[in-house]
């Protein structure tokens, strides 16, 4: 090592935001990075790992100490990676990351390289890799080097590192976003294929707004944290950089694919907050309110919701006892380091004022903070997604060594409370400023939903045309992104429709896909109708005295759902149905009238054990 969805025909409002992007295309890329475009060229044998390993060498050559990495795997060890890998190539099947090259935020251990946080004292061998970097690299990825960040994964601005700052690829005066700075600029450049950081308060998506690219921040718990220096251990979460949707869901489905959930449909609310806080960046502003139209445009119905909760959680982050925990991880070592040993001074002035909390105090932090979790729930209900700012706006370098506190909080106004709440977000690329600055949105989706905001990503990013972070790399043909959602509609069944039940093919014969399988909530009664064969469920909806039903969730093409219904016979009819997590989706419920002569059978709890009941 060495130091150092369909496209939605959006278009025309689209095409006449573009025609003002202030953008410089770099030299022409030799070599496309993205996942899909590699791994058709090994599958053609167009192309071998070592080519692709000889490429990114070249790219990193040419963009010289550029403050992006702490260190790198040498030239000699990558290529025997490379070799190893052709020499495999019969498997290529089987390793969905096969000749992927990644970078790996340097608070995460990669066996045989330092990992510092970037905090030289801090230093110490990795003789293990994390979980995730295993699963990545057990699926055929080479881990490139271990990329700059704010020191501990303290801060959102990218600047408090010994080992120098990132550059902005799009200007350089300007922050490259944080903690996980290296991984999104070493994206952004297209140096590497996808990169890892880790996000607590929004280190995985700040970056990615700054640098035009994708940012996943998983729902807490869904990717391992073995092998990562804890930040605040209790929200930490391993993120993902990549330039498209479809190349995060391939690292979602190695890393820690969570179970299937509805997709977001053709028609969707999302919320929008209130109030706005831009602080004075008019351009930021401007562009927010250009997506809000462009989300319109793609069939959202926009909905305004109180951000206080939020925001309040947010402030709970820094002015509040979770700081502690933050002294909990570091607080030892920072207080014994030596002299030269590389602590941070904005670093060290964070850490040790958790020592300042008491116990008293961490409770009552949690009491504030569940108060605000249940008033934050109440506004989320009936929204698919919050669309909120990245971050509110950017500043120069020299504006963080004004007031390094006060602006990095800024920039965690959008972000800090989403850990807090067990969230799932997605950051994306919505625009430029005048000045040629990237300007993104954040999508909030409820807990591991993020197939559902990636889908959805892959329609935003085909509707608003883009550049791919500072590359000239491509989307994937439409037709063979994997995320791209068609224009489905969720729809839930009780009854024969579930799988493996009798009418379950008037479904699957019209395209229908299961994704997802649960329970309403507890608020309906659930009846077997007289008559049949096949018999047949009814389920209302009652005011008190209801229970939990289980269900599946399906989903057909829109164009699909007239000829499904015309199958459905009265006293069926769709309807809403809420379901467990507060969420709803269309489904069928039935007319009190036809009750006469049905059995109540809600203490069941489904239809599937009722029918086993009748066999019994």
């Amino acid at each position: 090592m060495k130091a150092s969805c369909v496209p939605i025909p959006a278009r025309k409002c689209a095409a006449a935001f573009a025609a003002a992007v202030v953008y410089k295309r770099p030299m022409t890329a030799l070599l496309d990075l993205g996942l899909l475009a590699l791994r058709r060229a090994y599958r053609s044998g167009t192309l071998d790992v070592r080519q692709t390993v000889d490429e990114v060498l070249r790219r990193l050559a040419e963009a010289g100490d550029d403050k992006v990495w702490i260190s790198r795997a040498s030239d000699a060890t990558l290529r025997t990676a490379a070799a190893a890998l052709d020499a495999r190539r019969g498997e290529i099947d089987r390793l969905p990351l096969y000749g992927v090259p990644f970078a790996v935020k340097d608070n995460i251990d990669v066996a045989g390289m330092t990992t510092t946080a970037a905090c030289p004292g801090f230093a110490y061998d990795a003789r293990e890799s994390a979980e995730v970097v295993k699963r990545l690299t057990d699926a055929g990825a080479i881990a490139v080097g271990k990329t700059n960040l704010d020191q501990f994964a303290t801060g959102l601005v990218g600047v408090r590192s010994p080992y120098g700052v990132p550059r902005n690829p799009f200007d350089p005066s300007f922050v490259p976003g944080g903690s996980s700075s290296g991984s999104a600029v070493a994206v952004s450049l297209g140096l590497v294929s996808f990169a890892l950081g880790t996000d607590t308060a929004g280190s995985g998506r700040v970056p990615a707004g700054f640098n035009n690219i994708v940012g996943l921040k998983p729902t807490p718990g869904l990717f391992s944290t073995e092998g990562v220096v804890p930040a605040c251990r209790s929200l930490d979460c391993v993120s993902v950089f990549a330039l498209s949707c479809a190349d995060a869901d391939a690292v979602l489905g190695v890393v820690g694919a969570p179970p299937a959930t509805p997709a977001i449909g053709a028609t969707f609310r999302f919320g929008v907050p209130k109030p706005l806080e831009f602080f004075g960046d008019d351009a930021y502003a401007a562009l927010y309110a250009q997506a809000v139209e462009k989300l319109k445009a793609l069939g959202g119905t926009a909905v305004e919701f109180d951000y206080a909760p939020f925001r309040d959680a947010a402030q709970l982050l820094y002015s509040g006892p979770w700081v502690a925990e933050r002294t909990a991880a570091v607080g030892a070592f920072i207080a014994s380091a030596a002299d030269n040993a590389g602590v941070w001074p904005t670093t060290r002035q964070i850490v040790e004022g958790g020592r300042k909390y008491s116990a008293v105090d961490a409770f009552e932090g949690q009491y504030r903070l569940a108060e605000l979790k249940t008033r934050a729930a109440a506004e989320m209900h009936g929204l698919d997604f919050l669309a909120l700012p990245t971050a509110g706006t950017i500043y120069k370098l020299a504006d963080l060594e004004r007031e390094p506190v006060l602006y990095n909080s800024h920039l965690g106004h959008y972000t800090n409370f989403v850990n807090f709440f067990g969230l799932a977000g997605l950051a994306l690329p919505a625009g430029f400023r005048p000045d040629g600055l990237p300007f993104g949105i954040t999508l909030i989706g409820r807990a591991l939903g993020e197939r559902a905001l990636l889908s959805f990503g892959a329609r935003w990013q085909r509707a608003v045309p883009l550049p791919l972070g500072k590359t000239n790399s491509v989307l994937p043909p439409a037709e063979d992104d994997p995320v791209v959602a068609e224009d489905r509609v969720p729809i839930a069944v009780v009854g024969a429709h579930m799988s493996g039940l009798p009418l379950n093919g008037q479904l699957t014969d019209l395209g229908g896909r299961l994704e997802s399988a649960g329970q309403t909530a507890p608020v309906y009664r659930f009846y077997a109708l007289p008559g049949g064969p096949p018999q047949r469920p009814g389920m209302i909806r009652v005011a008190e005295g209801g229970g939990a039903i289980d269900l599946e969730v399906w989903s057909l093409p829109a164009e699909k759902v007239g000829a499904f219904l015309r199958m459905i016979p009265a006293p069926l009819g769709l309807g809403t149905v809420t379901l467990a997590d507060g969420s709803a989706v269309p489904g069928f419920l039935c007319e009190s009238h036809a009750l006469a002569g049905a059995r109540d059978i809600t203490s069941f709890g489904g239809w599937r054990a009722y029918v086993k009941s009748l066999s019994v």
